[in-house]
């Protein structure tokens, strides 16, 4: 996001409490007082957006969600992100949920334009009621930055969606995704693009992670070059304190007759002769860098799935594109990276959202 308002205001300034009163709905006008006025802070959201203006950062959202009848509320985000699942509330109750959320400039892909300023919310789900919102400055918010491709990147436009998109659903307060993953993007345009690891390299704090999953343009990219690029990126993710984890790339749903996907299309082998996914886990192995090897973990759920169901998870009927997965798909691979920072003690299980 561009930063907005002045940069002297301190971060108490900054918080912003909006109450909503019982139930609002998404199509709602904004909420009044029981003496009819504008409830304060209610200007915040109307018709199912609401807007914060706030600077970039890192911001920490509270939400109440419920009304008089029984709803089902999911809270979006900025450039299609899913920020909070689908949440069930009864009639007449209310619940409480946090998450944290990454608000930057641009505001989706690092190549891709700014974006509106400020923070902005979508409230959705197949019934929502917002009972109430805040929105205050995260303190000691740990990041995983993302670092990747179009099959990773907050994409702009439906149906292609990245699964680090839809990846801060499954976090909780406290823990936030900053994807800097971006279209097209190859070991070496990474590295060579100033908007790209130039940009991530000052955001890392010491502690966070760094997911590192870059595979599908590197397609004449020699082994060694492609391990010569990976090291880098570890190393200089170290040298900021950050802590680098390896992704092996998701699989294309590129099927052989006898219904697996074991060939050099859907398993990311160049053109070249280079297995990417070979080389990922060797470099993990050899440098002790977490592994997270997604190619093993999709190809098992879409081998699972078979020819058929398994198109889905891509935009196979929508754009006969095999590569590219759809908000479904992105949804179960961005559970599977979940899976995968529990299983490998990467986040406390706290931070988790299961």
């Amino acid at each position: 996001m561009r930063r907005t308002g002045s940069t002297g205001r301190s971060w108490a300034a900054l918080a912003v409490a909006v109450v909503l009163g019982v139930g609002v709905p998404a199509t709602a006008a904004p909420a009044r007082a029981q003496d009819g006025r504008l409830a304060p802070g209610a200007e915040n959201c109307v018709a199912g957006v609401c807007h914060f203006d706030v600077p970039a950062g890192t911001y920490d959202v509270r939400v109440v969600l419920g009304g008089d009848a029984a709803s089902r509320t999911a809270i979006g985000g900025e450039t299609r992100r899913a920020l909070l699942p689908e949440t069930a509330v009864a009639a007449g109750k209310r619940v409480a949920r946090s998450f944290t959320v990454d608000v930057r400039t641009p505001e989706g892909e690092p190549a891709g334009p700014d974006g509106s300023p400020g923070l902005d919310l979508t409230v959705g789900g197949t019934a929502p009621a917002l009972a109430g919102i805040r929105v205050t400055p995260a303190r000691h918010a740990r990041q995983v930055l993302l670092v990747g491709d179009s099959t990773v990147c907050d994409q702009p436009a439906e149906p292609y969606t990245g699964w680090g998109q839809r990846l801060p659903q499954y976090l909780r307060k406290g823990v936030s995704v900053a994807n800097h993953a971006d279209s097209g993007e190859s070991t070496v345009s990474y590295l060579a693009d100033p908007r790209m690891w130039d940009t991530v390299r000052p955001l890392i704090r010491p502690g966070d992670l760094v997911l590192i999953q870059l595979a599908h343009n590197d397609k004449t990219t020699d082994a060694a070059t492609y391990r010569a690029n990976l090291q880098t990126l570890v190393d200089r993710a170290r040298a900021e304190g950050g802590r680098p984890v390896l992704v092996t790339p998701i699989v294309r749903r590129w099927f052989n007759t006898d219904g697996t996907l074991d060939n050099d299309t859907a398993l990311l082998v160049n053109g070249l002769g280079v297995d990417h996914p070979a080389v990922i886990r060797a470099l993990a192995a050899e440098q002790n860098v977490p592994l997270i090897d997604l190619t093993a973990r999709t190809r098992a759920l879409v081998e699972s799935l078979g020819v058929e169901e398994s198109k889905a998870l891509y935009l196979t009927d929508e754009k006969r594109d095999n590569t590219h997965t759809s908000e479904y798909g992105a949804t179960r691979y961005a559970g599977l990276v979940r899976d995968a920072l529990g299983d490998l003690g990467l986040l406390p299980r706290r931070l988790i959202r299961r």
